[in-house]
């Protein structure tokens, strides 16, 4: 399927992460031209080598590494201008950067300093980022935003409150940024993933050997990046304010009884 995307300008936040580096693969593949955003120089240095040295990728590939954190404004705001003027403009962003933070601490012993945290990344970051990119991708004629939220924004699990307000937060920044800027001609949408095989992931749960042998199905950052892809194609044009959720059907089932 020809998504119609090569040549496009994309950004990606937290693109030296699991989810950011499959991503920035993805599009490469297609073609697309990438400025990639990390707080951490050296990993996001890594992920442009990895996406160059991708075989799928096919040449030349235009891909140039920014350093900001998500949480610094300023630093963020400058990071997309420059990603506009080495692109020559931008029509894709792709918001990936965020945090688990404390994973089964009881909500009444969460300091206060950890739901900041998670919420500056997730949430403020993804509003500082979109705030950010609106003014370049107003000149696109094909523009889309694709925010990773997560099945936590529906669902919740015990010891996890800042991670799934903040996820809830991201979709409904989707959600509303779509209907504001419908008029302007850019698509807003967000995929809420159920458990992904990432090293972030594997650090929460305890498993530095992978997923393997879990009683629960577990997504590749790289199915993750294929849905991405699509929703920043004209392909999923008629598509906008979605939260798409990636979970294997779980969220459908009820947990009573029948």
């Amino acid at each position: 399927m020809d998504l119609r995307i090569r040549s496009r300008a994309a950004l990606i936040t937290g693109a030296a992460g699991g989810i950011g580096r499959a991503v920035a693969r993805a599009l490469a593949a297609e073609g697309v031209r990438l400025a990639l955003v990390d707080r951490d120089e050296a990993a996001v240095r890594d992920a442009v080598s990895a996406v160059l040295a991708d075989a799928a990728a096919p040449a030349p590939t235009v891909v140039r590494p920014l350093v900001a954190d998500v949480t610094d404004e300023a630093a963020l705001d400058a990071a997309v201008q420059r990603a506009g003027e080495l692109l020559d403009g931008l029509d894709l962003l792709v918001v990936c950067a965020g945090i688990s933070g404390p994973v089964g601490t009881p909500l009444a012993q969460t300091p206060a300093s950890a739901w900041d945290a998670v919420m500056n990344v997730n949430a403020r970051g993804a509003f500082l980022a979109l705030r950010a990119a609106v003014p370049l991708l107003r000149r696109s004629d094909a523009a889309s935003v694709v925010m990773i939220s997560s099945d936590s924004a529906f669902v919740a699990a015990p010891g996890m409150a800042p991670y799934c307000a903040s996820k809830a937060a991201v979709l409904q920044l989707a959600r509303a940024a779509a209907v504001e800027l419908r008029g302007d001609g850019i698509r807003v949408n967000a995929i809420c993933p159920s458990v992904v095989d990432t090293p972030m992931s594997r650090g929460d749960l305890g498993l530095r050997d992978g997923f393997g042998g879990q009683d629960y199905p577990v997504q590749s950052a790289d199915e993750i990046a294929a849905q991405v892809a699509f929703l920043c194609s004209p392909a999923s044009r008629p598509i906008d304010g979605a939260g798409l959720v990636s979970d294997f059907g779980y969220s459908a089932g009820s947990g009573f009884p029948a």
